[in-house]
């Protein structure tokens, strides 16, 4: 509501500037209940509150056809028209039409939703995250960025920014991530059927894997218990032993207490850590360990 303020301040600057110049005779021009009228108009905007959010659809030059060709050239897809208004068509949606029709005793209209194409979508989605994650990691950190990946609010941030927030048919509003996320799926399925796999795939890689750009890995993926995983770890290599040792320490009996670990084992350095006791560099020494053992890994 303070936004408002600003405008009648400039007003007031306007009408001093231009007034300024101008005679006593001249400057009488400008009435006395005009300040007193600005001032109850902002009284009364203040009471009243911003206005509620609107749908876009509410706006007199909402064209949806032409929001929906606008649509997939924005992305540079050719998606055929009715699978798109398909995947842009929540079931619930559909059940209100129908009843909407059974109430106005018009003849129903055949119940069209994207529901099958979630369930299509999604299967797409999630195969091609976790074949193109395979490629460099390991088991244990595919499941964890993919989930990642494929979670309702990354999904959902895709399609809101994608433009798919004004164009679902749905009954609610503002439109839910849960919403927003299975459209997308819709898309991607849609996008599929309507040229190839591969397309849909690509579309993917696109959108989806994009989002790891500038983000580390291992910030996403996060042991519990990094010193037991890597211990794991090195089992299965044949090193069943690892010594910690505390390399350096900082101000040990303070606040800013800081302390160094490195994990050895036959003499060569495995991982350093740091922390504000020996238990956490301990486990960020461990974290380290793991990251240079993934470094070079080589998918089977």
């Amino acid at each position: 509501m303070s936004l408002y303020r600003p405008v009648f301040s400039l007003l007031r600057k306007y009408a001093a500037q231009n007034v300024s110049h101008l005679r006593l005779s001249e400057r009488r021009s400008i009435k006395r209940w005009v300040a007193p009228t600005l001032k109850e108009l902002y009284r009364r905007r203040v009471k009243v509150g911003p206005e509620p959010e609107k749908p876009r659809s509410a706006f007199l030059e909402w064209n949806y056809d032409s929001e929906l060709f606008a649509f997939g050239k924005r992305l540079g897809e050719e998606i055929d028209r009715d699978l798109l208004k398909r995947a842009l068509i929540q079931k619930e949606f559909a059940n209100l039409q129908e009843i909407k029709a059974e109430e106005k005793g018009l003849p129903v209209p055949e119940k069209i939703h994207n529901f099958a194409l979630i369930g299509e979508g999604d299967k797409i989605i999630s195969a091609y995250v976790r074949a193109e994650l395979r490629k460099t990691y390991p088991e244990d950190i595919v499941n964890a960025v993919s989930d990642y990946l494929t979670s309702e609010d990354m999904l959902s941030h895709i399609a809101c920014h994608i433009g798919l927030k004004d164009i679902i048919l749905t009954t609610e509003f503002p439109v839910e991530k849960r919403t927003l996320c299975n459209t997308f799926k819709a898309i991607v399925a849609a996008l599929k059927q309507s040229q190839s796999l591969e397309r849909a795939e690509n579309f993917v890689k696109d959108f989806v894997m994009s989002q790891l750009n500038g983000k580390d890995v291992y910030e996403i993926w996060d042991p519990k218990e990094p010193f037991e995983y890597l211990m794991k770890l090195l089992q299965e290599k044949g090193v069943t032993e690892v010594e910690p040792r505390l390399c350096n320490q900082s101000a040990a009996n303070t606040i800013l207490a800081c302390f160094q670990v490195g994990l050895y084992s036959d003499k060569k350095l495995l991982g350093l850590g740091w922390g504000e006791n020996i238990q956490i560099a301990k486990e960020t020494a461990a974290i380290d360990a793991i990251q240079r053992i993934y470094s070079n890994y080589t998918p089977k």
